[in-house]
């Protein structure tokens, strides 16, 4: 099974290859017998998938805190 991390990462990564492949070959926005589709809010959206697993994959690493004490 995979982790958090693993699939968070995965999701980032489906979201830039989706990314990738649009941005190859952009399309524009469009409407036809009432149903829309905007490819600049299917853009935004993938960045914003990009954005929140950066986010999230930054909060998983681990750290160090190093601190001094005096006396």
């Amino acid at each position: 099974m995979a982790t958090d991390a693993e699939n968070i990462a995965t999701i980032k990564s489906n979201a830039l290859a989706i990314l990738a492949e649009i941005t190859a070959s952009p399309k524009p926005s469009y409407s036809i017998d009432g149903q829309s589709v905007s490819w600049t809010e299917y853009h935004a959206m993938l960045m914003g998938k990009v954005a929140w697993a950066d986010g999230l994959l930054g909060g998983l690493d681990p750290y160090e805190i190093h601190s001094e004490a005096y006396t």
